[in-house]
């Protein structure tokens, strides 16, 4: 169907393929972009997810041998869709691993590509530093669709046409960077594209924040935390660059309390979590806004359905699972009940902004590949990082190491402190200790390192080390100390 009909009126720009006014913005004192779309009645926007789901099923298995194939084989035809139980029920789940698979076997962009080659107007991916690298092609259309969607995401966060909007990430196959900067040049916003990863960048970066004071900032948390201490090594106080918004996607962090709250003490401003996975470009399709902490699921943009991660059926709300998502408005190589691989928790019901989204009060968790089994407890690194960023004296990173050589799994810890002095050093290591002993259900051993002295990274902070030489290398350290 053309759009989707609701008994209130039509959905803004409901349409697919979309076909969004470039012209259009809401009034200057709206806390919406989309009002209708976003504080309609969930049952009533289920409605309309079904109805583009009908629309985006049949359009790809008309375009995409990859899903007729897949389809076929699992008894499901796009006919079939009634419900969306009968979405979730009847339609498989597929993984990035499928999506390498398809574009080994049909390269370079495999059997799920939908649209022309010829209508490709951007080519992304993974940075293949491991495994067959994944390449994204993104029509001119979706392109438009990504920008629209971030920008209506980004006016949710309070940011507005005119402001400056640095974004500090990597610029090359990374989605991340480029969708942020879609989404501020759609705002109306003066796009400040710094980028990250050269020598001596970070430094230069404190200096031009000072200089352009802009009122937001995109990157990673970690490098947020990164940048806040290299620009107090400069001289400079990044409260001074003025900055109201900070938005982040890439890793866990910008919704794990300590974290959050260290980036916010730095700079004075508001921290927004925000990012799916950069197959799911607009990866802001889970995001907070000005008023609700957390990541809302805008069900408009991608359907997000939360699901256990065996059965891959949906877990009710307040349970824990990895996030299944569906694209409602790309063309070009749509993603549908792409799972994740990620853990998260997700709510319904009332939120401080008036949506009327689902949402992941705690963001992502982390990827459940990324657990690790110690004595038999599952714990996710993000738990530690959120334990040690809590902790005063804490020096901004670590590292944590693990071993299976010996017959019980042990835990190390390379902690950094930011206090001076013996005395509080010990008392440092006590309380470090205490949190994760607490965390965990069991002693771990810390190896206290000064402020500084382990690396910094402008892209994701990598902190597990599964590493028996380094283990025993640090457990020399631990003993020649005590």
């Amino acid at each position: 169907m053309a759009a989707a009909e609701l008994a209130g009126g039509a959905m803004e720009a409901w349409s697919f393929p979309p076909a969004y006014d470039d012209a259009y913005f809401p009034a200057a004192g709206s806390r919406y972009w989309f009002p209708v779309r976003e504080t309609m009645a969930p049952g009533e926007r289920e409605r309309a997810i079904l109805a583009r789901l009908k629309d985006v099923c049949a359009y790809a298995y008309a375009n995409a041998p990859f899903y007729r194939r897949t389809w076929d084989a699992a008894g499901f035809h796009p006919e079939q869709l009634r419900s969306l139980e009968d979405f979730e029920s009847r339609v498989p789940v597929i993984a990035k691993a499928d999506l390498r698979a398809a574009q080994a076997a049909v390269p370079p962009f495999g059997d799920y590509l939908c649209a022309p080659e010829s209508e490709i107007y951007h080519i992304h991916g993974t940075s293949g530093t491991t495994g067959r690298p994944t390449a994204f092609a993104i029509n001119r259309g979706d392109w438009n669709a990504i920008a629209n969607a971030h920008a209506r995401i980004m006016w949710g966060m309070g940011m507005r046409p005119g402001d400056t909007i640095c974004i500090a990430a990597i610029f090359s196959l990374y989605l991340g960077s480029w969708g942020a900067l879609a989404g501020a040049e759609r705002l109306g916003a003066k796009a400040f594209p710094f980028g990250a990863g050269a020598p001596g960048m970070t430094a230069r970066c404190a200096q031009w924040l000072h200089a352009m004071r802009p009122a937001g900032f995109y990157g990673t948390p970690t490098y947020a935390l990164h940048l806040a201490q290299t620009a107090l090594e400069e001289g400079l106080d990044p409260r001074d660059f003025g900055l109201r918004y900070l938005f982040f996607s890439g890793e866990p962090g910008a919704s794990i309390p300590g974290v959050r709250k260290r980036i916010e003490e730095y700079y004075g401003a508001k921290v927004f979590d925000a990012g799916s996975m950069a197959e799911m470009t607009p990866w802001m399709n889970v995001a907070g806004s000005a008023q609700t902490d957390g990541m809302l699921c805008w069900q408009d943009v991608v359907y997000t359905e939360v699901c256990d991660p065996k059965s891959m059926r949906r877990v009710p709300y307040g349970s824990r699972g990895t996030p299944v998502y569906t694209h409602l408005e790309r063309t070009s190589q749509p993603m549908i009940r792409l799972a994740s691989g990620d853990l998260t928790q997700w709510v319904d019901g009332p939120t401080p902004c008036g949506r009327t989204y689902p949402r992941l009060p705690l963001g992502i968790f982390g990827r459940i590949d990324d657990m690790f089994t110690i004595r038999g407890e599952n714990v996710y690194p993000s738990e530690i990082d959120a334990a040690l960023n809590e902790t005063p004296g804490y020096g901004g990173e670590h590292q944590i190491v693990i071993t299976r050589e010996a017959a019980m799994d042990e835990l190390l810890l390379r902690i950094e402190c930011d206090l001076a002095g013996a005395e509080a050093v010990e008392g440092f290591r006590h309380e470090a200790s205490r949190r994760i002993q607490k965390l965990l259900g069991l002693r771990t051993k810390a190896e206290i390192v000064p402020k500084g002295s382990l690396p910094r990274t402008d892209f994701k902070a990598r902190r597990v080390i599964d590493d028996r030489a380094a283990f025993r290398e640090m457990y020399a350290h631990i003993a020649a100390e005590q």
